[in-house]
């Protein structure tokens, strides 16, 4: 499903990553981050794809929303059983988006 976000400016962070072969526990941590981001102030979507590699893009209202959530204590948890358990590789970018448009039939 995309996001509906708002007129921009607003950030998103893209969280690609390549998983290992490890999966107890990740599907409900992932639910649950999900959950969890919903709640916080400043966020404004979320959109997320998986095949051979994981790509999800979170929307924010601003960089301080971001960094509220990088801090999230359930959130630090999860990053680090990702980084101990669920990911071979992964890498996080921060934008701002300047410009959006789409088509909606």
């Amino acid at each position: 499903m995309i996001a509906k976000t708002p007129r921009p400016p607003y950030y998103a962070v893209i969280f690609t990553s390549e998983r290992t072969s490890e999966s107890e526990g990740y599907e409900q941590t992932a639910t649950r981050m999900l959950e969890l981001a919903g709640s916080q102030d400043g966020f404004l979507g979320i959109e997320s794809a998986r095949e051979e590699i994981g790509i999800t893009v979170s929307y924010w209202k601003d960089l301080d929303s971001i960094r509220k959530w990088k801090m999230n204590s359930e959130h630090r948890e999860a990053q680090e059983k990702g980084r101990g358990e669920w990911y071979k590789k992964y890498k996080t970018r921060i934008c701002l988006v300047e410009r959006d448009y789409e088509l909606d039939k």
